[in-house]
Order: C-alpha cells, then sequence, then structure tokens
C-alpha cells in the first residue's frame, strides 16, 4: 500500500490517514487507488468496527491533486486520463461504501473533493477554525464526483447552493450549525474525539456493520417509508436479541 496512505488500529477502531501533507493531502490517481484498496483491506478484517478519516499536516484535503485535473482537461477523451478520474471519484465513494460506521475527523480544510471526501462518511468531527468550501466555480471548474448529493444530503439546499453556486465557504463551527457536520472542536483535539466516538460502535463490529448498513439503506438517499423501515429492521434486530440472549 502506498506510504500516502496510512492506517492505524486501536482495538476496533481503524484510523486512515491521507499522507500527503506536501500539497495539503489533495488526491493524486495513485493516492486514490490506494484508499481505495486501503478500504477493501478494512472491509475484509471482521475485527473492524468502525473507521475515522483524516490527514496528516494539519489539513484534511485539499480535493484532487492540480496536476492531475490539469492533465484530465488537456486530454479528456484519452482512456488513460479518463480512467484516472473514475479512480478519483471511486475513492469517494469506495470510502462511503465501507461496511462499518466511518467519521471524517476534519482540521485545517476541506476543499471540493475534500468535501466530497467528508461528506462521504457517516459522520463529521471538525476544527472550530477549519475551513469548508465547495472551491469549484472560483477556479473555473464543474463540480464532480456527485458533490451536489454529497453535500445536500446532509446540509440544506440554501447551504448546498450557498457553497456550490456561490462559492462561498464556512467555519467548523457554522458547519455544526447547517447540518454539515456533528461537532466542532479545537483543532488538537479532533483526532481524539472523532476517535472516541468511534470506540462505540468499534467495541462491536458485527453489530455495527448491520446497523450502519440498515441506516443507510433507510436514509438514503432516497430515504425509504417507515413501513419498509420497519420489514428491514426486524431480521437485524431479532438476530441481535438471539446473539444476546446465547451470550447469557
Amino acid at each position: 500500500m502506498s506510504d500516502e496512505i496510512l492506517i492505524e488500529r486501536d482495538g476496533g477502531v481503524a484510523t486512515i490517514r491521507l499522507n500527503a501533507p506536501e500539497r495539503r493531502n489533495a488526491l493524486t490517481v495513485e493516492m486514490a487507488q490506494a484508499l481505495i484498496d486501503a478500504c477493501d483491506a478494512l472491509d475484509a478484517d471482521a475485527t473492524v468496527g468502525a473507521v475515522v478519516v483524516t490527514g496528516e499536516g494539519g489539513y484534511f484535503s485539499a480535493g484532487g491533486d492540480r496536476p492531475t485535473l490539469a492533465a484530465a482537461g488537456e486530454r479528456p477523451a484519452d482512456p488513460e486520463e479518463y480512467d484516472g478520474m473514475s479512480t478519483l471519484y471511486r475513492s469517494f465513494a469506495r470510502v462511503g461504501e465501507l461496511a462499518v460506521p466511518t467519521i471524517a475527523a476534519i482540521v485545517g480544510g476541506a476543499v471540493g473533493a475534500g468535501m466530497n471526501l467528508a461528506m462521504a462518511t457517516d459522520l463529521r468531527i471538525v476544527a472550530s477554525d477549519a475551513q469548508l468550501l465547495s472551491g469549484f466555480i472560483p477556479i473555473g471548474l464543474h463540480p464532480g464526483g456527485g458533490h451536489g448529493v454529497l453535500l445536500g444530503r446532509s446540509g440544506n439546499r440554501e447551504a448546498t447552493n450557498a457553497l456550490a453556486l456561490f462559492g462561498q465557504r464556512i467555519d467548523g463551527a457554522r458547519a455544526v450549525t447547517l447540518g454539515f457536520a456533528w461537532e466542532a472542536v479545537a483543532a488538537a483535539d479532533v483526532v481524539a474525539r472523532a476517535q472516541e466516538l468511534a470506540a462505540i460502535p468499534g467495541a462491536d463490529p458485527a453489530l455495527a456493520r448491520r446497523t450502519a448498513r440498515s441506516l443507510r439503506i433507510e436514509l438514503g438517499p432516497p430515504a425509504i417509508s417507515w413501513p419498509a423501515a420497519l420489514e428491514l429492521e426486524r431480521p437485524s434486530q431479532m438476530w441481535s436479541m438471539r446473539r444476546k440472549d446465547l451470550a447469557g
């Protein structure tokens, strides 16, 4: 695995660290593929019950690597460049598909595709002074990677449009008020707080995986109806009851 993607383990909690601080953890094709591979490895390990995603060097992610994007713009019909962009998109989706509950621990900032990566997780803990922005329109690019859906499923329409259409930026404290994050804390405490929360589902990986799957199906988008949710949850809840009974 690339040294630009690091994995740490503490019991049932795994922490993925983006490790390219010299470019503020902007994703190259190779780094995106390494992130995909890391997710595959963690899903294959049944002892992992939660994952925290964060960035080294005091910054979460500046999105897609500028030279990588420039090369794709110069040769958009080139199969290699087209596949490379697909790998970047796939890396966000793969984080969102992790079988376990996921938390983004955001320090410094998240821009463009870095916002995609953050919003792909189930929960976000953010530094109060971190800067979050869409960043596509101000540099002359159309958003990519499902940016609108990822923003809109957490924040409301007004906030999503302010970021993606009008180039506005928000700090971590405001991200909480707008629904883009769960909690804003001091930058030095972000990762520890995320890991503290992750330890709760991390203590029971089998239950965490089943519950994460159910909630994601229920919440969508699109969300399912309450009657459908009753039937969806029934077998897994009864499985948990039986397991608890057998354990005494």
